[in-house]
């Protein structure tokens, strides 16, 4: 199924002109060959987002000079609900260091419209301060998007990708949300929701539609992920919702700083931190990697399968404690 899907991408034109011009199609990336034996996950107690570079450093040597961020910028309401403007300041000012210098910031908006959410939360002011580039997915012409036709998964017609995080290297940043409209919770998984289309350019088909009314909704969030693979991500934990979300909810303050590549095992940690200071009925049943978000993107091979087979690595003395409750959850799948 995976090599036939491949060949269907619909990978030409350009997301902008001066960066089409000459290029080949698109790969997009390939399904793993073997499973991941380990995610190491990298754990900071830290009220300091300046810690997010040095997290950055300890997850991805990055030798790619081409960088799209993929924030959570879902509506126009502060951190923990959109990703805070520290945390966007220390991934691109790390990023620049390190000699990347062509940096586009990504975004779709769920609620809201997109250009104003990303306004309102000073990401055009920090952008012309730092000098990296605003992409709002909404504005983009059809030949800016990869068609992710799913044979045989839950999506009907399959999906949109924008191009763009096909081309570059791919640094997420999320939060620690639970998530009141069907999600159950909002992390690394959920977070790539943003990256596709909510109406199709050719035929107007709203497939944000088609996802929040399906009784799938947590499976196709996960097989949305197939469709690209994250240098890092980095999640800003220093708050979060425990109920609620994900624009508004029951706040909670772990004051931790995560980072990794292997979403399944940055979700997972994530639900166990949930379920340490106490979550919803949906993000509290059952085990960890039952979840269904989780366990889609399991089958899926996005990550590793069991949770015993994740790192968790205190990046300060004040992260050992947090990193024993976290494996305590972990080693019981549950509740602890």
């Amino acid at each position: 199924m995976w090599s036939s899907f491949l060949l269907q991408l619909l990978v030409t034109g350009c997301l902008r002109r001066e960066e089409g011009r000459g290029k080949k199609d698109l790969k997009p990336p390939e399904k793993p060959s073997k499973l991941p034996s380990k995610a190491e996950i990298y754990v900071a107690k830290t009220g300091d987002r300046d810690v997010v570079g040095q997290l950055l450093q300890r997850v991805s040597p990055l030798k790619e000079k081409k960088v799209a961020i993929k924030a959570n910028y879902n509506s126009a309401d502060p951190f923990p609900a959109s990703t805070h403007p520290e945390t966007l300041k220390a991934l691109v000012s790390t990023l620049q260091t390190r000699g990347v210098n062509d940096i586009v910031l990504a975004e779709r908006s769920g609620m809201g419209a997109t250009r104003q959410v990303l306004e309102e939360m000073g990401v055009y002011k920090l952008s012309r301060e730092l000098g990296f580039n605003v992409v709002v997915l909404d504005e983009l012409e059809k030949d800016a998007w990869i068609r992710i036709p799913l044979g045989g998964e839950h999506w009907k017609k399959g999906f949109l990708l924008a191009k763009i995080f096909a081309e570059r290297a791919v640094i997420q940043t999320c939060c620690l949300k639970t998530h009141r409209f069907g999600g159950h919770f909002t992390m690394s998984l959920k977070n790539s929701v943003g990256m596709v289309a909510k109406y199709d350019p050719v035929d107007g088909y709203n497939y944000m539609r088609e996802l929040h009314r399906s009784p799938h909704q947590r499976k196709m969030i996960a097989e949305i992920n197939t469709a690209y693979s994250p240098e890092a991500i980095v999640m800003d934990a220093l708050r979060g919702f425990s109920t609620g979300g994900p624009d508004t909810g029951t706040l909670i303050e772990p004051g931790l700083l995560l980072a990794g590549k292997d979403r399944v095992a940055m979700d997972a940690v994530g639900v166990a931190l949930l379920r340490l200071h106490g979550t919803t009925r949906e993000v509290s049943a059952g085990r960890i990697f039952q979840q269904e978000q989780i366990a889609r993107a399991v089958e899926l091979g996005l990550g590793v399968q069991r949770p015993e087979k994740i790192k968790l690595i205190p990046f300060n003395k004040e992260a050992e404690k947090p990193c024993e409750d976290i494996r305590r959850i972990l080693g019981g799948d549950g509740s602890g």
